[in-house]
């Protein structure tokens, strides 16, 4: 329509990748086995674990990422342990308090760019360690990290390396948030492949929700023992899916023809094309981003002109004149909306 705004607020505004849409048309009036004992899960289960080179792999399919932190966590958990993350987390920030509320506390450090680093585990570990109270005090149990972070940043090799140290050196399982990890998968700047989370994580979630399907995340466990019996854990959280081919058709489908592993290259062109427009026309960057998230300083004038045609993601207060936004593109972004921005961007500038 003519006087819609153009949408850009973030990554899972529309439906499904038109081959998930197919497949899940044609197997519609299928009938199969529950909770993910289908074929079609199975057969994503066992691409899933071909692209990690985790043969071993046990994989399971949760609805939302919310659902999967808090079940994971739990799971890794005893009851007297919290998780360290960055203070700018998903689990610290955006998911409603859901780790508390399972009864663990988040124990957040200091972030850089939304990363944290081996050298703040072991001087909190060590910290820890030698208060002679800390039996009194909740203990580290494992660490939280996201690829993209919250900021659209990514973990070298070299660092998650670093930090698959660290965690072995204090007995940390090492978890990795995966939302977004089509898009850290595309980017030009990433060195980690599945196949590195499969060897440096315990446990890590490939996101379908904002990565083309309607919705859903892969969790993969490269050594299943870790958690035992994660399929009834997964019903204790309420986040077993009764018809969950629905979920492993999806997978399957971004599994065939290495379709994950290319399905966020358009959303990294179209947010590069609106980088580098950002930058010709002097708009100031929160900080620069080598996946689908982008972070622009905003005059509160400048903002408010641009948001009568277009919808971005407040982020936080810059300073008393200034706010920071957030602009998102997903693996549905067209060059047509794109091309649209970037002329609003520059007469907002004029």
């Amino acid at each position: 329509m003519a006087n819609e705004k153009l949408k850009f607020t973030c990554d899972y505004m529309e439906g499904a990748h038109p081959l998930i849409m197919k497949e899940l048309l044609s197997t519609n009036m299928m009938q199969t086995s529950g909770y993910g004992l289908d074929e079609f899960s199975e057969s994503a289960r066992d691409k899933i674990r071909k692209a990690c080179g985790a043969p071993e792999a046990g994989v399971y399919f949760l609805v939302g990422g919310t659902q999967t932190n808090a079940t994971v966590i739990d799971a890794l958990l005893r009851s007297y342990q919290g998780v360290l993350c960055a203070d700018t987390g998903h689990i610290a920030v955006h998911e409603a308090g859901a780790i508390e509320f399972g009864g663990h506390k988040v124990l957040p450090l200091p972030n850089t760019d939304g990363k944290i680093n081996a050298a703040q585990i072991s001087a909190y570990m060590d910290t820890f360690l030698s208060d002679e109270s800390h039996e009194h005090m909740v203990m580290p149990g494992m660490v939280y990290i996201s690829q993209p972070t919250e900021y659209g940043t990514l973990y070298s090799r070299k660092e998650l390396t670093a930090l698959n140290e660290a965690c072995r050196r204090y007995h940390l399982p090492l978890y990795v948030d995966g939302a977004r990890l089509a898009y850290a998968l595309a980017s030009p700047d990433n060195d980690v492949t599945l196949k590195d989370l499969a060897r440096l994580c315990d446990v890590f979630y490939i996101g379908g929700t904002k990565c083309g399907a309607f919705f859903g995340e892969a969790v993969v466990i490269p050594d299943p023992a870790l958690i035992p019996h994660l399929f009834t854990i997964i019903k204790q959280h309420g986040a077993l899916f009764a018809k969950g081919r629905i979920l492993g058709i999806q997978f399957d489908a971004l599994f065939t023809d290495d379709l994950y592993l290319h399905i966020g290259k358009s959303a990294l062109d179209c947010a590069a094309a609106i980088k580098s427009a950002l930058k010709e026309n002097g708009y100031r960057f929160f900080l620069e981003t080598p996946t689908n998230q982008i972070f622009v300083i905003l005059e509160n004038e400048a903002l408010h002109r641009l948001e009568k045609h277009a919808e971005f993601s407040f982020w936080e207060n810059y300073d008393d004149s200034h706010t920071v936004i957030r602009i998102a593109t997903s693996w549905a972004t067209t060059k047509e909306h794109t091309d649209a921005l970037i002329e609003l961007l520059k007469e907002n500038r004029a």
